[in-house]
């Protein structure tokens, strides 16, 4: 069963190739609940099906949540910052993180700073490197509960946090930052670990980049994650948890402003991203 939020405020349901709406519901409340699935179930139950969704009425899955991410959580990924901070001496920290207990968790973006499906997000102007990082993102209510599952566009400047592991803030958070969606994706039990993330990075008519990886790769339990990030902090609307990611294009690429990014997962749908700069 998939939710989506729509530029109407409505909430619309996709369950079983059907087509449901809840009209007029505060989104942070929707989301911040224990059992959700059941929940939209048990709402649904009483409506009848409607019209299929119009995509351009789908806006970002986000109101008041934060979103964070989790780094080095794939062998890939360790290997890829690794190599991006070793002119800086700082790819040792990396191969550290990899091995220890506690993971890395940064703050990504605030709702401001993110985009929906079929809008753009940003690299940066004083970037000579930037990658998208696909990944499975968590929705964790404030109790600390994994309800569902989305997609994220963790925007990167490998540039800006190779030349220093301190920058990571500048490589990681600027507007358009992050693309979240298009859907989150709600199941009775954790989410498959055959799971797949799938990216196809396009210019024009070429496709420069593609792969994928199951989610059973990750070193990582979501678990894991979510009790790290919750040890000292409070969210009292829920937050988004990017997972990691483990596809990294090869180190001579870097995107340009018009390249389109496709990222997949089966259960949640596709989030598509255009390729813009600040003005």
């Amino acid at each position: 069963m998939r939710i989506y939020k729509l530029s109407s405020g409505d909430v619309a349901v996709e369950k079983e190739e059907k087509f449901y709406y809840l009209k007029g519901k505060n989104w942070d409340d929707l989301i911040n609940r224990s059992e959700l699935y059941k929940h939209i179930h048990e709402e649904i139950s009483q409506l009848s099906a409607g019209d299929v969704i119009d995509p351009s009425q789908i806006v970002a899955p986000i109101a008041s949540q934060e979103v964070w991410a989790a780094g080095v959580t794939y062998l890939r990924s360790k290997e890829a910052r690794m190599d991006e901070a070793k002119a800086s001496g700082g790819d040792v920290f990396y191969n550290k993180v990899y091995d220890a207990d506690r993971p890395e968790l940064f703050f990504k973006a605030t709702a401001q700073r993110v985009v929906g499906t079929g809008q753009s997000v940003n690299i940066r102007r004083d970037s000579g490197w930037d990658v998208p990082e696909p990944e499975l993102t968590l929705l964790i209510n404030s109790n600390g509960e994994i309800q569902g599952y989305t997609i994220g566009n963790d925007m990167s400047s490998r540039s800006i946090e190779g030349e220093n592991p301190l920058y990571l803030p500048q490589a990681k958070v600027f507007e358009k930052c992050a693309g979240l969606g298009p859907s989150i994706y709600l199941s009775e039990g954790p989410i498959s670990p055959k799971t797949e993330i799938k990216i196809e990075i396009s210019r024009g008519d070429e496709v420069m980049y593609s792969d994928k990886v199951a989610i059973s790769m990750m070193k990582r339990t979501h678990i894991e994650l979510a009790g790290f990030l919750f040890r000292e902090c409070d969210f009292p609307k829920g937050v988004f948890l990017m997972t990691g990611t483990c596809l990294v294009p090869d180190d001579d690429f870097t995107l340009k402003v018009g390249d389109k990014v496709a990222i997949t997962i089966e259960p949640v749908g596709t989030l598509v991203n255009h390729v813009s700069m600040k003005n």
